[in-house]
């Protein structure tokens, strides 16, 4: 192998394939919180558990889709992103641990609501790892963005400073939520559902088609 061969960067479609895995991975953890917590001795006492335990059916739903929709958000921004470098893997790298993580809070909120116990602090928690996670996807972005220093041609230096605003808003609303969850923990998963349907949309800026 030549000097010049060793030390060619990773390919963008490598990190991607990594983080695709990754994604999947979480996404499946997630269905492990969910567990009897004891074992019923009837079926009315089963349907009774089963019943109670909706705390946890929510949280996981709105996990996948939190997750969904950062995977969802990850490909789009990698459609721009033309090259990689040591910096920008290690951006990826934290915003896959904050994803990866997400199953220990959403186990935490889901035992929280189930017992009424700590549900407002366990709701903060939540938020707060979803701040995290956020800063983390934002900081990839402006890094691969800012002086389009590793983006192609798909995308123009005024469109990816748009979306960095855009993208932007989402630790700030993340953060609304978790103080939400000061007051109740079910408003703020409720939240949080309302800004996944914001966020599952392509906010990514539409170029007029060329007649």
């Amino acid at each position: 192998m030549t000097k010049t061969a060793a030390r060619q960067p990773m390919s963008v479609g490598r990190l991607e394939a990594f983080s695709d895995g990754v994604f999947a991975i979480a996404i499946t953890l997630l269905i492990l919180e969910i567990r009897l917590p004891g074992e019923p001795e009837s079926d009315q006492a089963l349907l009774q558990e089963l019943v109670r335990l909706w705390p946890s059916y929510l949280s996981y739903a709105v996990s996948v889709l939190l997750i969904g929709m950062v995977w969802m958000n990850h490909h789009r921004m990698f459609h721009h992103i033309r090259q990689v470098d040591g910096f920008l893997l290690l951006l990826n790298i934290l915003l896959l641990a904050s994803v990866t993580f997400l199953p220990f809070p959403t186990h935490v909120l889901a035992e929280a609501v189930h017992v009424q116990r700590g549900e407002h602090t366990a709701a903060v928690f939540y938020g707060m790892v979803l701040v995290i996670g956020g800063v983390f996807y934002n900081a990839l972005w402006c890094y691969a963005s800012i002086g389009h220093r590793l983006l192609g041609d798909t995308i123009t230096p005024a469109e990816a400073a748009a979306l960095r605003i855009r993208w932007g808003m989402g630790p700030v609303v993340y953060l609304v939520a978790a103080a939400i969850g000061l007051w109740s923990a079910v408003a703020s998963l409720v939240f949080y559902v309302l800004l996944l349907l914001f966020y599952f949309l392509d906010l990514r800026p539409r170029r007029a088609d060329v007649q």
